[in-house]
């Protein structure tokens, strides 16, 4: 499949998928859009708290990287499983400009987040651990694993099956008591799959560009 690298309205570059008219982040901002639904409305949830996280969708890598830059500020202790079933290659993530416009200091860490080997823990840090596991995300079997979800595939229109009831029955089972789910859509046939899972939803204010967003609570 053809794979564009295009710069969103924020600067921030993304990978955009002309056959689908689909980019892995916001046209109106990669890097606005990755703060406001993954940190301000999931990770500050936590503050500085150890914690486990499961990505839903590692794409580019911009979630990992905003969190251990994140998590790198106030010494916080990550634990993090990103899954993906279609990695992008080196080359590519190299031309994203993520570290040039966030800390330049982790052009490195940008680079080894792709670089480090799939299916084991890679310690990036004394308080960042990584795991990166290729995986169809049907395929998900953990059980209280997780406290915090980042849950970023390709919107509904694409890949209506990846916001289906099974997918959020899942991503439940994975969650801890009082675990959290975010993610930038908000529609109401995913509302209706969260609640059947068992999940608590909010409606959030969206990211630049998009008008709202969820968070979903294992409130148990």
């Amino acid at each position: 499949m053809k794979r564009e690298i295009i710069k969103t309205n924020d600067g921030s570059t993304t990978i955009y998928l002309p056959e689908h008219n689909e980019s892995y982040h916001s046209k109106h901002g990669a890097i606005q859009e990755a703060y406001h639904v993954f940190i301000k409305n999931g990770l500050s949830l936590f503050e500085a708290e150890s914690i486990a996280i499961l990505e839903i969708g590692f794409g580019t890598g911009l979630n990992a990287f905003i969190t251990f830059v994140e998590a790198k500020k106030v010494n916080q202790t990550i634990t993090y499983t990103a899954l993906e079933a279609y990695p992008i290659v080196l080359e590519e993530a190299l031309q994203m400009n993520y570290a040039a416009e966030i800390d330049s200091d982790q052009t490195d860490l940008y680079q080894q987040l792709h670089e480090c080997t799939w299916e084991h823990e890679n310690t990036l840090s004394d308080n960042f651990k990584l795991t990166k596991r290729k995986q169809f995300f049907q395929d998900i079997k953990d059980e209280n694993a997780f406290d915090l979800i980042y849950f970023d595939v390709f919107g509904f229109r694409v890949q209506p099956e990846l916001w289906s009831d099974e997918i959020f029955e899942s991503m439940f089972k994975a969650l801890k008591p009082k675990g959290v789910l975010v993610t930038y859509a908000c529609r109401t046939t995913i509302i209706k799959s969260m609640l059947s899972a068992g999940f608590s939803v909010e409606k959030l204010s969206g990211a630049p560009g998009k008008r709202e967003m969820l968070r979903a609570t294992k409130a148990i």
